[in-house]
């Protein structure tokens, strides 16, 4: 027990040169045991063989020689055989203790919480480059995670921080008389509470869709059926803004669910409401090709710059902070939108000939209903 306790406490290095050290040395004395014990026996028949007679001098000495020598030689050749296979483990046993080393530390550090930890590249092995690269993906998975978790963190307090404070302020107000209980305040502490309840909404579709867990309820039907109660349901806020809304469709069917596919439309309708300016046109349009059907939308609004639209799906991104923030919108509706579309099977993009030139999105749904993909609702 003791011994087995000692060796448990040793490093990896030294457990394993004392292992291979141990087989080499095995080995040697077994070579050693097994050419005494059968060597002399087969060289004594070879000697009856060639006529010398059992118990002579001759017989005696040349057996005498021929053991003296083996004894020497092979004496020789296994301590020169032990030495270096005993060197050669050492070497190895080195050679593969620092990425191990180096491993370890790293794992550490992510343990800590430091998930830029590394593992360097070292050419010991094939296997040990893809367990130091399968260890770099995963701390790199890490890293993007704790981030976006930092900047959910920080985005979600911004986010609410401006409707509570609104709150707070209105229901100060009119607690201290400031100003009086009416239509108008009402209406104020109405709208910030229904814009928390829009942003918490939002947050939950946002982390079920990251995560995999909308439930779809999937069958084929004219795209047409889509895309008009969509556009009604968001004909009065245009009208009201002086914002012109078109649609047209070609007469194909999509395979997609009928809620989900309005979330995404009515997120795109809105994203283009708030960008274009009275007076400007959104115009929605469906065609087939092939086994999908694009779906695009768009508008005459604000534009996008290259590096806006690389970043326009990002959760809480906003193109005009002020005006978006004005306007309500969460800054998740197209994440969500582009969530979405994926767990049908198909894709969302997003293009723009330059800032003050518009800017279209285009949506691919399936003709046929996408692979089974969805988990649980929660």
């Amino acid at each position: 027990m003791r011994l087995r306790g000692y060796v448990g406490r040793m490093r990896w290095g030294t457990r394993t040169f004392l292992t291979q050290a141990l087989v080499v040395a095995v080995g040697v004395i077994t070579a050693a045991l097994v050419a005494m014990v059968v060597g002399p026996p087969l060289f004594h028949e070879h000697l009856q063989q060639l006529g010398h007679l059992d118990g002579t001098a001759e017989m005696g000495h040349v057996e005498q020689a021929f053991l003296e020598a083996g004894v020497r030689s092979l004496g020789i050749g296994l301590v020169v055989a032990l030495t270096l296979a005993i060197g050669l483990a050492w070497l190895e046993t080195r050679r593969l203790r620092r990425p191990l080393e180096q491993l370890t530390a790293a794992s550490a550090l992510v343990e800590a919480g430091d998930y830029k930890a590394r593992v360097p590249d070292t050419a010991t092995s094939p296997e040990f480059n893809a367990v130091a690269d399968a260890f770099n993906d995963m701390a790199s998975r890490l890293d993007s995670t704790e981030t976006s978790r930092r900047r959910l963190l920080s985005d979600v307090a911004h986010e609410l921080r401006t409707p509570l404070a609104t709150l707070t302020a209105e229901l100060e107000a009119v607690i201290d008389d400031v100003v009086p209980w009416d239509h108008d305040s009402q209406q104020l502490l109405t709208l910030q509470a229904a814009r928390l309840k829009k942003i918490a909404a939002d947050l939950d579709d946002v982390s079920r869709a990251e995560e995999g867990r909308f439930t779809l309820d999937t069958h084929t039907q004219p795209v047409w059926d889509l895309i008009e109660p969509a556009v009604a349901s968001v004909a009065t806020r245009y009208e009201a803004k002086g914002v012109t809304l078109s649609a047209d469709s070609d007469p194909g069917s999509v395979a997609a669910d009928p809620q989900r596919v309005g979330q995404i439309l009515g997120n795109l309708l809105d994203n283009a409401l708030r960008h274009t300016s009275a007076g400007g046109i959104v115009h929605i349009s469906a065609r087939e090709s092939r086994d999908e059907v694009v779906i695009t939308v768009t508008d005459t609004g604000d534009g996008l710059t290259p590096d806006q639209i690389a970043k326009v799906f990002d959760r809480f991104y906003r193109a005009d902070t002020a005006r978006a923030r004005d306007a309500g919108g969460s800054g998740i509706g197209l994440t969500i939108a582009r969530s979405l579309a994926l767990a049908h099977g198909g894709s969302l993009t997003a293009a723009s000939p330059g800032p003050g030139h518009g800017s279209i999105f285009t949506l691919h749904l399936p003709t046929a209903p996408a692979p089974e993909r969805v988990l649980i609702d929660s």
